[in-house]
């Protein structure tokens, strides 16, 4: 298992998982020339999976030029998207608020699936995994939702909602793995780094 990679993610969470595994890091983060967000755009017709494993396989890719231009250092880069998913529909992050009360609403009393894919890359090598999870949500009255909302958790989160805060009180059942639906699981995360050597 490598001793320091890169992390090209702005997600907090990955950054304190990744320091749960005992792996020394430094953020990758893009630059303000880059249009980061274009790489999340969902293409007509795209299955949820063909879609995070895409953008994963995208953002890797991008965060492997940035390396190589800042003149950084030689060292692996690990990348990682999460999209929420009921049925072939995808919840990526909300626009605003009432975007984010309609993720909710349409997630309320359902079982959805929650996919994390992991890239990581070093010189030439490439390996991807994809954890896949399902977190089903209690019925939630209008008010839960306006108040949730209101907490401004749901913005930036996929579907909405941040499984390890105020949205555990509404999830009712979940099955997978608990750290890929918070964006980075550790389990297959640790399996790709010990297989890049």
């Amino acid at each position: 298992m490598p001793r320091f990679i890169y992390l090209a993610s702005q997600s907090p969470r990955r950054s304190q998982l990744l320091t749960q595994l005992g792996i020394q890091h430094e953020l990758l983060l893009p630059g303000a020339d880059e249009d980061a967000e274009s790489l999340e755009a969902v293409l007509p017709g795209e299955a949820p999976k063909a879609y995070v494993q895409r953008v994963t396989k995208l953002k890797l890719e991008a965060a492997l030029q940035r390396l190589k231009a800042r003149g950084l250092p030689a060292a692996p880069v690990l990348c990682s998207d999460t999209t929420v998913a009921l049925g072939r529909t995808i919840y990526g992050k909300p626009a605003d608020a009432k975007d984010a009360a309609r993720m909710l609403q349409e997630l309320s009393g359902h079982t959805h699936r929650v996919l994390t894919s992991v890239a990581i890359g070093s010189g030439i090598k490439r390996l991807q995994t994809l954890s896949e999870s399902k977190v089903t949500f209690a019925p939630m009255r209008k008010a839960e939702i306006k108040a949730y909302v209101a907490s401004g958790e749901p913005m930036g989160k996929a579907g909405a909602y941040a499984v390890q805060g105020l949205a555990a009180a509404h999830i009712a059942r979940i099955s997978g793995s608990y750290t890929g639906i918070m964006g980075l699981p550790l389990f297959e995360t640790a399996e790709l780094l010990k297989r890049l050597g």
